[in-house]
């Protein structure tokens, strides 16, 4: 039970943030809309068990640089045991930066996914978050997360939509993605 999201969410809920992996339809409405397939380099943070990896893996190219960085250990473990041909970092994604450089791509990376629970997280948690996204990016990448729609109440979850705002020059919300558990949505941005 300590390698599913559920178990971890019953562990500690404002770490894991999610009751059960993302939908099929929820992971598919995550790399859509992004040049996920033209890409270049492409991280993703907060990969939990691998429900949008399995997207990303289906969509990029043989020569593109892809990574995940996961902070659970338990969930990284499983990670690693589902994509073994996936590099994956058991670190923070505070740290991106220093991956991004140390993984040869310090011009930036093309685009970044997150599976983050970021109505979970402190202001300041989201901020450092999200100054670590910034560095990372190259000018014109692409960076898209979801939210769940309850979360979109939580004032947390308001101030992370104006945070995506005030860091980015273009920010799309998708349509309400119902088939997941709980409904989400999600923000697709622009450096």
């Amino acid at each position: 039970m300590r390698s599913t999201i559920f178990g971890q969410f019953l562990l500690n809920p404002l770490n894991t943030g999610a009751l059960c992996a993302s939908s099929t339809f929820l992971s598919k409405e995550i790399t859509k809309h992004i040049g996920i397939e033209k890409a270049k380099s492409i991280v993703e943070l907060g990969s939990g068990t691998g429900a949008v990896t399995r997207h990303i893996v289906d969509s990029v190219h043989n020569n593109t640089a892809f990574f995940a960085v996961e902070l659970n250990p338990d969930i990284y473990n499983a990670f690693k045991t589902r994509f073994p041909k996936v590099k994956v970092y058991n670190r923070c994604a505070s740290e991106l930066p220093e991956i991004v450089k140390g993984e040869g791509l310090g011009h930036g990376v093309d685009i970044i996914i997150s599976g983050l629970p970021w109505a979970s997280f402190s202001d300041k948690l989201q901020d450092s978050l999200l100054d670590a996204v910034m560095q990372s990016l190259r000018p014109g990448g692409v960076f898209t997360t979801f939210a769940y729609l309850q979360g979109t109440i939580l004032p947390t979850g308001i101030k992370f939509k104006h945070r995506l705002r005030k860091h980015f020059s273009e920010v799309h919300k998708s349509r309400v993605v119902w088939a997941n558990i709980p409904p989400a949505f999600v923000y697709r941005c622009r450096k």
